[in-house]
């Protein structure tokens, strides 16, 4: 049954899907929301180190200033342009216990001899901002591999969970696994705000993006699924703005949630609500008709129709009569395939040796080799960039909040570019472009760190339009070089490694503290070799979609067709 000739009959994107497609648009933006969550609640707020003999001068310690100004006696630090002040967190100059206060002069000069630093244990902090640095002491450099370490099990929980949320789909249905997704995600994010230290908190950040990466997938999945070919394209690209805002979102609940509990509650229980989920959202008709559930996609299709105002047709609905013959032949198959099933059957066994076949004759390949692992570097650049920018965006000067959520929305028009240059220019160039593009806005706002704000944040941002892009750029482009045989795992390796690649991007941002416009000035140099190296990948636009790995190695050569389709017969 050809189910797109289904949807042109009950209409390709009616009321019904329109409906639907809202619904599973909505938990999206919790989850883009509980992704990037971390980037807040285990932020590193501003604090100095206490000076008992200063500090207990301003009375309650609760409404201690942070900045005083006093301070540039007391503690080591710069001074910019403008005159302001910045302590080092986590060191202060030894005082003389022998000195005698001045009640006329608060902290003089005097009381800190010779500017001797001494290191510190307890700190002053920002009152309007409250997260796990100050709930645990994480405090120093020794401590900020613990809190970029949160990224990374994050990025870890989503490696994992990408790969179990898929399979479990395709076993017990889209949407019954999207909805125990949302639940679980939604779950652990309040377990979460509930952790009782930092050991407990990673583990719930582990399993919270479990659970969350399988709400964006199994999104797309239904949604791409429940419409017609000439609608797929939109729905993708919408569900993506979707993501986007879900992203901007923690910004601005972070604007007004300064505590790193409330933030994690605001995010994470609204999703519990999607439970009703379970009743409202049809299943995919398209997995029902694979498992030959023909009575259950029958209904869905009945009330699509009736929702859209399309009349069935009897031919149509005699697709979805299930026949005793079928039945007795898919019981045939699973006791005795060989005698009962012929062919049909046995395409079952042979189709992993195929696949494996075609997996050897690839290694074998050494274009397809080089290939492949020029996309594995580009992939992981991709990641490691695309989520390096989004975190080292609180690190911008001006209000961190804003920037993080002007960096996020920023895919909007990123994904609209990826939309328009893949139509207009092709694969290859879309890339390399968004790549190019991206390097040179990181490294010149690398340069100009110490410039006007405006103009670096503006820099930051359309390098995150190119970075966004790219990304969405190299999934089209990978499933084109991919063979058929191979192209759904091939795509999934690809992401796969990209993940592992990402859980180095909390990391990157602590460089900063060495040299201000490095974390930029790398994102800028990986992202330059890549756009390179995209040059020598084939184009694919309009190119015929390669089934057999001898036709992916003739991507990109100019060779008469029958001199193809003649090697292909021999093969």
């Amino acid at each position: 049954m050809d189910f797109d000739q289904v949807l042109e009959e009950i209409g390709e994107f009616g009321p019904y899907q329109k409906t639907n497609y809202l619904l599973i648009c909505l938990p999206v933006m919790f989850a883009a929301a509980n992704s990037l969550s971390y980037v807040f609640t285990a932020g590193t707020p501003a604090y100095r180190c206490l000076v008992p003999e200063c500090d207990s001068l301003q009375g309650d310690s609760q409404n201690y200033e942070l900045y005083p100004n006093w301070l540039v006696n007391a503690t080591p630090g710069s001074q910019d342009s403008n005159g302001f002040f910045t302590p080092e967190s986590c060191y202060r100059y030894q005082a003389n216990r022998t000195f005698t206060m001045n009640t006329s002069t608060t902290c003089p000069k005097d009381l800190f001899p010779g500017n001797i630093k001494e290191r510190c244990f307890q700190w002053v902090f920002d009152q309007n901002e409250r997260t796990i640095v100050q709930e645990w002491n994480l405090t120093c450099k020794e401590n900020a591999w613990k809190l970029a370490f949160v990224g990374t099990m994050h990025f870890a929980g989503l490696v994992v969970g990408t790969a179990l949320s898929g399979y479990m789909a395709d076993r017990f249905g889209r949407k019954l696994i999207f909805v125990i997704c949302i639940i679980f995600m939604a779950a652990t994010g309040v377990a979460q705000g509930l952790a009782w230290n930092y050991k407990s908190f990673l583990i719930f950040a582990f399993l919270n993006a479990v659970g969350t990466s399988g709400v964006y997938p199994l999104a797309f999945i239904i949604g791409v699924e429940m419409v017609g070919p000439r609608k797929r394209e939109m729905s993708s690209i919408v569900l993506n703005y979707f993501y986007a805002v879900g992203e901007a979102m923690v910004g601005l609940c972070a604007w007004f949630f300064h505590d790193w509990q409330l933030l994690q509650y605001v995010l994470s229980i609204p999703p519990l609500f999607f439970i009703a989920y379970y009743w409202m959202v049809p299943e995919s008709v398209r997995w029902l008709i694979a498992r030959n559930e023909k009575e259950q996609a029958k209904e869905i299709i009945r009330k699509a129709a009736q929702v859209n105002g399309k009349e069935l047709s009897v031919a149509l609905l005699a697709n979805f009569e299930s026949t005793d013959a079928e039945n007795q032949k898919k019981n045939n198959c699973q006791d005795h395939p060989k005698e009962k099933c012929g062919k049909d059957c046995e395409r079952k066994k042979t189709d992993k040796h195929e696949i494996w076949l075609a997996v050897k004759e690839v290694f074998r390949s050494k274009i397809l080799t080089l290939r492949y692992v020029l996309l594995l570097y580009i992939w992981a650049i991709n990641a490691v960039v695309y989520y390096g920018l989004s975190l080292n965006s609180t690190s911008l000067s001006g209000k961190k909040y804003l920037n993080f959520a002007l960096v996020c929305l920023i895919e909007i028009p990123g994904y609209t570019l990826a939309w328009i240059s893949l139509n207009k220019f092709g694969r290859r160039l879309s890339l390399s472009g968004s790549m190019l593009l991206c390097a040179i806005t990181c490294v010149v706002g690398g340069y100009i760190t110490q410039g006007t704000t405006w103009a670096t944040v503006c820099l930051f941002l359309v390098g995150k339009l190119g970075i966004t892009s790219s990304f969405a750029v190299i999934y089209a482009y990978t499933a084109e070089m991919m063979p058929t045989i191979i192209r759904s795992g091939g795509v999934g390796v690809m992401s796969t490694f990209a993940r592992f690649g990402a859980m180095l991007a909390p990391f990157v941002p602590i460089l900063g503290n060495y040299y201000e416009a490095l974390p930029l000035l790398l994102f800028g140099a990986s992202s330059l070799s890549a756009g390179l190296l995209a040059l020598f990948l084939p184009e694919t636009f309009r190119k015929k979609l390669p089934d057999t790995v001898l036709e992916a190695k003739q991507l990109g050569k100019r060779k008469p067709q029958e001199e193809l389709n003649t090697k292909a017969d021999i093969r």
